[in-house]
């Protein structure tokens, strides 16, 4: 694990398959970095505004084959506009330290792997519609089975994508972990296998000296 260059990080994402733990070391970060006295607003996508999180309804439940995924491209990307324009933006003109749960890479994999010439269509739509992306993002890295696994285990109702099955989450974690050999200056990659205790003091090692 490689610390990436030390340039200011103010917009932080969390990326990695589901069931990775990505989500409980987003909200532990925001609960440290809270406890060493920065202002945090920790998000979520999709959602992390009102109308972001209506959109997040009808993307993560219901029927696999609800949408395709070129309608899922158009609606992630409609709720990134809202959130970045409603929450994102506001909270980093503030001054605050904004730390989300999956971001655009989320959407380049799960709807840019699912078809041909899709990923291109992901990179357009950002171009021209959000042209942003994050400061420093933590890949938490996860065998696709165990991650699955405990994903299913949630019964949480949102779980759309888990009903994929494991040949995707295995897909998606050749290209997240692809996505960082590409942007090494902006994702790292952390150990997503070790206990929960042990994978919260790599990420702060890793933002750490990104935030000075």
């Amino acid at each position: 694990m490689t610390p990436a260059p030390a340039t200011p990080a103010r917009f932080i994402s969390f990326e990695g398959i589901d069931g990775s733990g990505k989500s409980t070391q987003a909200r532990m970060l925001a609960d440290t970095l809270r406890a060493h006295g920065h202002d945090v607003v920790l998000t979520r996508e999709p959602g992390g505004s009102p109308g972001a999180e209506e959109i997040r309804r009808l993307v993560l439940e219901g029927d696999p084959d609800r949408w395709s995924p070129e309608t899922e491209i158009l609606l992630f990307t409609a709720a990134r506009r809202d959130h970045l324009e409603r929450t994102i933006c506001p909270a980093l003109d503030a001054g605050k330290i904004v730390i989300c749960d999956r971001f655009a890479d989320s959407t380049r994999m799960y709807q840019g792997l699912r078809g041909p010439g899709l990923r291109a269509q992901v990179d357009a739509l950002h171009d021209l519609m959000i042209g942003q992306e994050p400061d420093l993002t933590v890949l938490v890295d996860m065998d696709p089975e165990t991650g699955l696994s405990r994903a299913l285990g949630r019964n949480g109702g949102e779980e759309r994508f888990e009903t994929f099955g494991q040949d995707l989450q295995a897909r998606m974690r050749a290209g997240f972990r692809d996505l960082a050999a590409q942007h090494p200056d902006r994702i790292v990659t952390v150990n997503g296998a070790q206990d929960v205790d042990a994978v919260a003091a790599d990420v702060l090692t890793v933002v750490e000296p990104r935030l000075r």
